[in-house]
């Protein structure tokens, strides 16, 4: 079965007595009003000269002339390019102007490539001077290049056919570089952001692409143009002088990246040796932790011996999250969101006897709070006692992977979803990645587990998984991508393994995956020709890496409690067995929370004796 186009949801509108098109959609002029001059419509549900926009781009346009509107200034809605580039059943496909070949006096190039199944035909002027549209399938690498062309009515070459022949029949002129483009050229269709708005950006400041995302907010509507986005960047910086670097801080001339190979090849073990080899001065707070989790990330060492504490930030230096009044949380690992009910009994008790507030989790766990530095090895020692982990919530690396119950217990699902999450959790536990990272694993396309925003999103269908990576729902909420569709669980296991050592291996610090994706020049089709085709020639060492930190694997807390002089460590006083008496809770509703400024009883501080 197959759906094209879009049908447009006017019912509202009909019900209401406005005027619809034929064809659907609600009849709007060039101010986007509709019969009614009190209501507007724009996006896919407004027809506008009997033609309805399914593209984000139009829908922005529209929206811009509402708002002008509204506001007493002269705008009008004079239709809109529906160029746009898709993945139609994993095939690349691409359409821009006048793709038919309906302009009279017109004539077409086309370029045929059985064997890798790619078409590619341009529609040319009826001088062979302007580009007026074209198709392209299976390979769209050209769209950005064509796009430009056609938008900015560029003279096109002598000989138009190299734009779409291959680079070695084309020569090395068949791709206009972005200094050709006039500031007038628009990068980004969908918020209409011009070279000259980036240019003027990049001059105030902005040096990467997160930065002009965040300043021109190009590239954050459908993100076709992120490739075009970061050739004007690369050029402009050129053009100015300006180098960037990628330098880990002042003491490390070398970038995450390199560090992290730096340390593979050397075999280095400690900051101390790095330092030596490669760094100068001391250090400071932004290399040493940056080295700690590069440390781990390679050896997967216990976090917590000798040369390796004072690495350490607040949290690992614990193996507990610090809360804001100083006391910590305890939140043990529950894989798949799977219990025992004697281990629910036992966070009970512990939870009771310790005076603790407890929650449930957005990742299915059980959160205990308010937990005192020196009460942390006895709770923990109950914990492990009772067949619990560390969860690792303290750290960078997989928190969770939230599951529904999928087809073990759901009548909708199809695959077992439970299953395959305790067993992905139980796989990748205790690795330590460039920030945290979360999974969902959802029984069927219901999603219940939420799997399309977590950093490895994973969904059963009736022929298998399809595999989602990069999503957010943190500050900044991404949808997950496609990586792939119809896995079998072998398959499915093997490219998550090779994803997780590539972001491991190339992602700044601290940057989650949604950024890293946009980061990577070719974004998605890039990852799937690195994780799928093995472009890089690098799944095989990839896979027997991530085997290696596997085998590595060590409970942190079951280390430290085996480790006396490790333990001595979460005494609150060095010199005195006293608690942190200014830890002070209040009452709220069932449980309690730490008392506010204002409710503060002051408490007068007595000499050990």
């Amino acid at each position: 079965m197959f759906s094209t186009g879009i049908r447009p949801q006017d019912s509202l509108a009909r019900q209401c007595g406005l005027v619809t098109a034929e064809r659907g959609g609600i009849v709007i002029n060039k101010q986007c009003q509709t019969s009614d001059a009190d209501i507007y419509a724009i996006g896919e549900c407004a027809s506008w000269e009997n033609r309805v926009y399914g593209l984000v781009a139009p829908g922005y346009k529209m929206a811009r002339v509402v708002a002008a509107h509204l506001c007493d200034q002269p705008a009008e809605f004079d239709g809109a390019d529906m160029s746009a580039k898709l993945k139609l059943l994993g095939v690349d496909v691409g359409g821009l102007g006048d793709a038919h070949g309906r302009t009279p006096g017109c004539r077409s190039y086309i370029y045929l490539n059985e064997n890798q199944e790619v078409y590619k035909r341009l529609i040319v002027s009826a001088d062979n001077r302007l580009l007026l549209g074209a198709v392209l399938v299976g390979d769209t690498s050209d769209y950005a290049n064509l796009l430009q062309l056609m938008l900015n009515g560029i003279e096109l070459p002598e000989n138009p056919d190299q734009l779409i022949l291959p680079a070695y029949a084309a020569g090395e002129s068949r791709v206009m570089g972005v200094d050709k483009l006039p500031d007038s050229a628009q990068i980004c269709s969908c918020f209409d952001v011009s070279k000259g708005t980036i240019i003027k950006a990049i001059a105030d400041g902005c040096h990467t692409v997160a930065a002009l995302k965040a300043t021109t907010h190009a590239g954050t509507g459908c993100g076709g143009c992120i490739p075009l986005l970061t050739q004007v960047l690369n050029s402009e910086l050129t053009r100015q002088g300006i180098e960037v670097t990628h330098h880990l801080c002042e003491h490390f001339p070398y970038s995450r990246q390199e560090l992290f190979h730096l340390i593979r090849v050397g075999q280095i073990k400690t900051f101390d040796a790095l330092l030596r080899q490669y760094g100068k001065g001391y250090g400071c707070e932004v290399c040493k932790p940056a080295i700690a989790s590069l440390l781990a990330s390679a050896w997967n060492d216990y976090i917590l011996q000798p040369a390796l504490v004072p690495l350490q930030d607040s949290n690992d230096n614990f193996l507990a999250n610090i809360q804001k009044d100083g006391t910590y949380s305890v939140i043990p690992r529950s894989p798949g969101g799977e219990i025992t009910p004697q281990q629910l009994k036992v966070i009970g008790e512990v939870a009771t006897e310790f005076s603790l507030y407890s929650k449930i989790t957005g990742s299915q766990r059980i959160a205990l709070f308010g937990v005192q530095k020196d009460d942390l090895p006895e709770i923990w020692q109950r914990l492990l006692d009772a067949g619990f982990e560390t969860g690792h919530a303290y750290a960078k690396a997989l928190r969770m992977a939230k599951t529904c119950v999928g087809s073990r217990w759901c009548r909708y699902g199809v695959g077992d979803s439970t299953g395959l999450g305790v067993m992905l959790e139980n796989r990748y536990k205790g690795i330590r990645t460039p920030h945290k990272m979360k999974f969902g694993v959802s029984g069927c396309t219901r999603e219940c587990a939420e799997a399309q925003s977590k950093d490895i999103g994973v969904i059963a269908t009736e022929k298998g998984w399809n595999l989602y990576v990069c999503g957010n729902g943190g500050m900044k909420p991404r949808h997950a991508d496609l990586l792939a569709a119809d896995l079998d669980q072998a398959t499915l296991v093997r490219y998550i393994d090779r994803f997780m050592m590539f972001y491991l291996r190339t992602a700044d610090k601290l940057q989650r995956t949604s950024v890293w994706l946009e980061s990577l020049e070719g974004g998605i089709d890039y990852l799937r020709k690195v994780i799928i085709d093995d472009h890089l020639n690098m799944a095989q060492q990839a896979e027997e890496d991530l085997r290696l930190l596997r085998e590595k694997y060590h409970c942190e807390w079951r280390e430290t409690l085996d480790t006396p002089e490790t333990r001595v460590r979460f005494h609150h006083f060095v010199n005195s067995p006293q608690r942190d008496m200014l830890v002070q809770m209040v009452p709220e509703g069932q449980q309690h929370r730490p008392a506010i400024p204002e409710e503060r009883i002051p408490v007068a501080l007595q000499e050990d004796k």
